[in-house]
């Protein structure tokens, strides 16, 4: 480069200098000179070419020179601004030249009619400041694009908005107040109160500002009624800071290793509308057999997958879809009964005549493995291949009954959201070969806690203390709420200890590796022991499923809050909704009642009635953002 040509160098306008190998030095500007005496700083550098844009070959005279006539056209009347939108004009009247990059020095020939290089900058910088034209850089070179109306229109709203944001705001704040935003321009402005309505943030200003109180119900509120929200939007998974999306890590394919192939065939009976089979039954003679989703066979602890399992709990059941623990794809390698063979981690359980648990195996097997609904498989109760199975769900439920099991069973309602985000209501049919998949299950639970205390295996046991039950407790429904608010909470930990509500001397939940973190975990620990590698220790474990099952309680939490939130959209949705509610417990001031259409409670006072009768309701106020409605008898 020539000796003061003028070159950009950290968006300062310097002079090339002396040359010094291949750096060469430049001298810029650092600070100007002010009315008030403050003298201009320089600064000089030594540069190689790639540390600089060149802007003018021809040289100039000075820095300062370049400054006051960059000066000049900031003036109002500056021509350089009417001769830049002179040619701005001219470009776009012509087809070959609207969209294409103009060199600078070029375009700054064009303005001014010839090139000086005292100028080079001032033009430059009314370039790069218009709304006309887009700088492009390429290679270490300068050109200009001209941009369209609809470009500049932007850059004149937003320069508007920046110089006027104030203003623009408190205009804003008062539509708010109003609940009468200019959709879909004040949608912009809404932000923070989303984030806060979805507990992204503990703050919102917006909502402050308009004199609202600043809660996450409140903020939902105000989105319903200024439009930026409708009923259907779901906030709760992500208040309880969970992904409404799979995990998208993919599993590997199970590992080649050796397996034992059980004879026969196995069940899983689940639901139709399952579509992560992770358990199947069968018994041959003398065992019964358990065969569990094997994840664990890929999953090594403390991967990114494990890890990213170990956040979530449990996969997330929402009336709009799953979010899965496990990738969605990993269900073809690891569900069972989707292949022809499937791998399992197997329980080959023994059981006495009174249906205790003698000897649980642990193996890892090759299963073959029949899919049924409950439906079918209660048409199949005397057959020979479940008939067995009928025998032995019926014993133990017995035996636990004895040691002091409290079972309780209240009605459920599915609640399903179609893709139009139509909202129904389908009861859970309580079918008998669901108790025989509950109760094996069970099994399968008390035989691994068994095997994992035998075998000094750190493992997450499951207990909950016996429960406190009053003599007096009714039939019917009424009985059923009674007795499970009687229920102590349930604990996890590495010691056993008798879980009394289901009257067993230990427990441990192993049958769900796809769904449940605890599970996992446990199909780790005897994985390894089985294959004599190095197990988590104690603490460790403690860490890790204390980790878990914090995220499968929020997990939990969101999917009621969830189906509360649905079943008010529903009845938005049906206006005219009425039904019939069951007394459940009668207090001074409110009774409450059982919605059987519904799956959900409510009070209500006023009430003359006993327990287990029936009233008839109707809705009298939905209020989505609390999650609260208000029936009245008709």
């Amino acid at each position: 480069m020539k000796k003061s040509s003028v070159v950009l160098y950290k968006n300062f306008p310097a002079l090339v200098g002396d040359a010094d190998g291949d750096k060469f030095q430049v001298n810029w500007c650092v600070s100007r000179a002010t009315a008030t005496g403050k003298k201009a700083v320089y600064a000089s550098q030594k540069v190689r070419d790639k540390d600089v844009i060149l802007l003018s070959e021809t040289p100039a005279s000075s820095v300062d020179a370049l400054l006051a006539f960059e000066d000049e056209t900031q003036k109002e009347n500056s021509p350089v601004k009417s001769q830049l939108l002179e040619v701005y004009e001219l470009l776009l009247s012509d087809d070959s030249t609207k969209d294409a990059p103009l060199p600078f020095v070029e375009l700054w020939e064009l303005i001014r009619g010839k090139i000086a290089a005292d100028e080079c900058w001032g033009v430059y910088s009314c370039l790069k400041n218009s709304y006309e034209f887009e700088e492009k850089i390429t290679d270490g070179a300068v050109s200009f694009v001209p941009r369209n109306a609809e470009e500049i229109q932007k850059l004149k709203d937003k320069a508007y908005e920046k110089e006027h944001a104030e203003e623009i705001r408190n205009q804003f704040i008062g539509r708010l107040k109003q609940f009468k935003l200019n959709l879909p321009d004040d949608a912009k402005f809404m932000g923070e109160v989303e984030a806060f309505a979805l507990g992204k943030t503990d703050k919102c200003k917006t909502l402050k500002d308009a004199g609202f109180k600043e809660t996450i119900e409140r903020a939902h509120d105000v989105l319903l009624r200024t439009g930026i929200w409708d009923i259907t939007r779901n906030p709760y998974p992500l208040r309880w800071g969970l992904s409404m999306k799979s995990a998208s890590e993919v599993l590997q394919s199970p590992p080649e290793e050796e397996r034992f192939e059980v004879p026969g065939e196995a069940y899983a009976i689940d639901s139709p509308w399952s579509t992560d089979p992770d358990d199947a039954i069968a018994f041959d003679g003398e065992y019964l057999w358990v065969h569990i989703a094997d994840p664990a066979s890929t999953v090594m602890p403390d991967s990114s997958i494990d890890k990213t399992a170990r956040a979530r709990g449990a996969t997330l059941y929402l009336p709009e879809g799953a979010a899965r623990m496990l990738s969605e794809g990993c269900l073809e390698d690891y569900a069972l009964g989707l292949k022809e063979v499937s791998n399992a981690l197997s329980f080959k359980i023994k059981l006495d005549d009174s249906c205790e648990v003698e000897s649980c195996e642990v193996l890892r097997t090759k299963v073959h493995v029949k899919r049924l609904t409950y439906e079918g498989a209660d048409t199949m109760e005397n057959s020979p291949e479940l008939a067995p199975l009928f025998d032995i769900a019926k014993r133990n439920a017995e035996r636990r009954l004895k040691k002091g099991a409290v079972p309780i069973t209240m009605p459920e309602i599915h609640v399903v959201v179609d893709e139009n985000k139509k909202v129904s209501m389908v009861p859970v049919v309580h079918y008998k070969s669901g108790e025989v998949v509950r109760e094996c299950m069970i099994l399968a639970g008390e035989g691994a806690a068994k095997f994992a205390f035998k075998n000094n295996i750190p493992f997450p046991f499951i207990s909950q203390e016996a429960p406190e039950i009053p003599a007096d407790v009714p039939e019917g429904l009424a009985g059923q709420y009674r007795l499970r608010r009687c229920m102590r909470k349930r604990n996890v930990g590495v010691t056993p200890s008798a879980h009394a509500a289901m009257g067993l001397n230990m427990y441990s939940q192993v049958t769900s590796p796809l769904r449940r973190y605890g599970d996992l975990i446990a199909h780790q620990q005897l994985r390894a022991f089985i294959k004599g590698e190095p197990l988590i220790d104690k603490d460790e474990l403690l860490v890790r499923v204390a980790a878990g099952d914090a995220s499968a309680r929020a997990a939990k939490q969101a999917e009621r809050n969830s189906n509360t939130h649905w079943i008010l959209v529903y009845l938005t949705q049906n206006p005219d909704w009425s039904g019939s509610a069951v007394c459940l417990d009668i207090q001074p001031k409110q009774s409450i009642f059982f919605i059987e259409d519904l799956g959900i409670e409510t009070a209500l006072s006023g009430i003359d009635c006993k327990l287990n009768d029936k009233i008839n309701l109707k809705v009298l106020k939905i209020d989505i953002p609390n999650l609260e409605v208000v029936f009245a008898a008709v």
